[in-house]
């Protein structure tokens, strides 16, 4: 039951990360990005099964391109836990302060230098094709911004606490589809998204500091060592 929690709190910071304030308003330059057609071409299809293949493609190229990434960080910082067993303690009292001070970075209390630039990969003109959408891909997985490096980097510090690579495998792979479902349906249905967005737009002061306040409460229990409380909150929750 622990391991359905905590994998189900993982698919939940893939959401949060999709709906941080550096990912959902670029949505549209992504998909217009990696499809190739102008945000007109994607409102209007003039060639509605055409471009319906298309945008299903390469966002699928995309998701796949970050999420390796993603997955292959879960199993490698797993590997690095296991390795240091011995002083996994350690590891989850650190990661633990860590997690709390990604959370008050979340909710807007403290402020991290360190955290404010976007490091990643310029491409000014993707490569062609299906592959191309797949470099992109990881290129957005390599992006250290403000908003989802705190996120991802709590799921990594958990993982490596477990010191288990197939733990790891699974706890990055919710986290992945957290961050790839909503995104292939906001591609799909691009127009429904550019409606609802403007919506949600306005309240996202209060998703960041919600998001904030989750890695807060977590990194207190992963300190305390009582991340199994959750599953007696939740006992009927599974992934």
């Amino acid at each position: 039951m622990k391991q359905d929690i905590t994998l189900s709190l993982s698919f939940l910071a893939g959401l949060l990360s999709f709906f941080s304030p550096c990912v959902l308003p670029l949505i549209p330059s992504y998909i217009s990005f990696i499809t190739g057609l102008s945000l007109k071409e994607l409102t209007t299809f003039s060639n509605k099964k055409k471009t319906q293949l298309t945008i299903i493609a390469h966002s699928i190229a995309f998701i796949l391109g970050f999420s390796i990434i993603f997955i292959g960080l879960g199993i490698s910082t797993s590997i690095i836990g296991n390795l240091l067993f011995v002083y996994q303690d350690y590891l989850r009292i650190i990661g633990g302060f860590l997690v709390i001070i990604f959370g008050l970075f979340i909710a807007g209390i403290v402020r991290l230098d360190f955290l404010m630039g976007i490091k990643k990969l310029n491409i000014e003109k993707k490569p062609v094709g299906y592959l191309g959408s797949f470099i992109v891909g990881i290129a957005f997985s390599a992006g250290w911004s403000p908003c989802i490096g705190p996120i991802l980097g709590t799921i990594l510090i958990y993982a490596s606490t477990q010191g288990s690579s197939l733990y790891g495998f699974k706890l990055l792979t919710a986290y992945s589809l957290g961050l790839a479902i909503p995104f292939f349906l906001s591609s799909i249905g691009i127009n429904i998204f550019l409606v609802h967005s403007k919506r949600i737009f306005k309240h996202m002061r209060l998703i960041t500091l919600i998001s904030g306040i989750i890695l807060i409460i977590f990194g207190i229990l992963l300190l305390t060592d009582k991340v199994r409380v959750i599953s007696t909150l939740f006992p009927n929750i599974s992934f």
